[in-house]
């Protein structure tokens, strides 16, 4: 009992907060959706805004697949903006095409937030996968946008990949306020066999411990709440097989089961893209993993204050996990 006070009161109290991405082009309300969100008082949403891309030209930025709103964002919803940036934009844009650009995302930002029934917003989060041959350009970028003097005063995250956690040297570190981790699409997704290139706690470890601890800004959580099945055709990678889910696979007409999470397609599937004897590698994160993850993660970070971004807020993907499985997940962060 005097173990057990003593280790409660050494922990770490930090304060954590629950949030979720959005990433469909249409927003419209939905009953399972909110009732996540209620439950575990999740107040911010991570709503992808749109893509930048460059236009048909191949010369300027232009936005793509922007976001629309059906209905309105509830009140007790505050929302974050994120803006995703393909790195080939960054390859070839100008500093006067990136200074016009920041200004672009603000305007086209303020406009959706406007929509989404909103006055104003207290973040914004860039998206990007940089490389070490983009990150002048991209750095320029997210200096021009806290020259914008709508967003002096306002939080400016980016997202952080494994690989540019790992190698900080090359990658270099972000002029943001703070960033977000993304722990997913770890492994090698084109790689036959039965590993897990959403989640895997082995994969996990090669690129965290000190890189996390001693990173010079409060790093944020990102978990992944998705599935899908990797497809490889005499053992070469083909795709992502659409549409199918868990329960599909257990239909023993259409697929055999060859062990853990492989399975075999009894015959030509067009529907799925698949042909006789093609394989299926299914893919997930488990409560389990989550909880792991998680349990790995929390004594590594520093900042007093985390929030844990769930990806992503789907009805279809979301139901497959309780309340108490995000609860517990969230709970061993604290």
């Amino acid at each position: 009992m005097i173990l057990e006070s003593c280790f409660s009161s050494c922990r770490h109290n930090r304060v954590i907060n629950t949030s979720f991405y959005f990433w469909k082009t249409v927003y419209k309300s939905n009953q399972t959706e909110s009732g996540y969100l209620n439950r575990l008082h999740a107040h911010k949403l991570y709503m992808r805004i749109m893509d930048v891309d460059m236009d048909e030209s191949g010369i300027n930025p232009a936005p793509v697949s922007p976001i629309t709103f059906q209905n309105k964002l509830p009140d007790t919803v505050e929302m974050v903006p994120v803006i995703f940036i393909v790195n080939n934009v960054l390859k070839t844009t100008t500093r006067p095409q990136l200074d016009a650009l920041a200004g672009n995302i603000v305007r086209f930002v303020n406009g959706k937030v406007q929509q989404a029934g909103k006055t104003s917003f207290t973040e914004l989060q860039i998206d990007c996968d940089w490389t070490a041959s983009t990150r002048e350009n991209y750095f320029y970028l997210l200096g021009q946008l806290r020259q914008v003097k709508e967003l002096k005063t306002k939080t400016i995250s980016a997202t952080l990949r494994l690989h540019q956690l790992k190698n900080q040297k090359g990658s270099g570190i972000p002029p943001v306020n703070r960033v977000m981790l993304m722990c997913y699409n770890m492994g090698n997704l084109r790689k036959y066999g039965e590993q897990n290139s959403i989640l895997e706690i082995s994969e996990l470890k090669k690129y965290l411990g000190d890189n996390v601890t001693a990173y010079p800004m409060p790093v944020d959580i990102g978990l992944p709440l998705f599935s899908w099945a990797v497809a490889f055709r005499n053992k070469e990678y083909i795709g992502i097989a659409k549409r199918i889910s868990s329960d599909d696979l257990n239909n023993k007409n259409q697929f055999i089961f060859i062990k853990n999470n492989l399975y075999r397609a009894k015959t030509n599937l067009p529907d799925y893209g698949l042909k006789t004897n093609d394989e299926l590698r299914w893919e997930n994160a488990s409560a389990g993993n989550l909880q792991a993850t998680a349990s790995y993660l929390s004594p590594l970070i520093k900042a007093d204050t985390v929030n844990v971004i769930y990806f992503h807020l789907d009805e279809a993907t979301i139901k497959t996990y309780t309340y108490d499985d995000l609860e517990k997940t969230t709970h061993l962060f604290r």
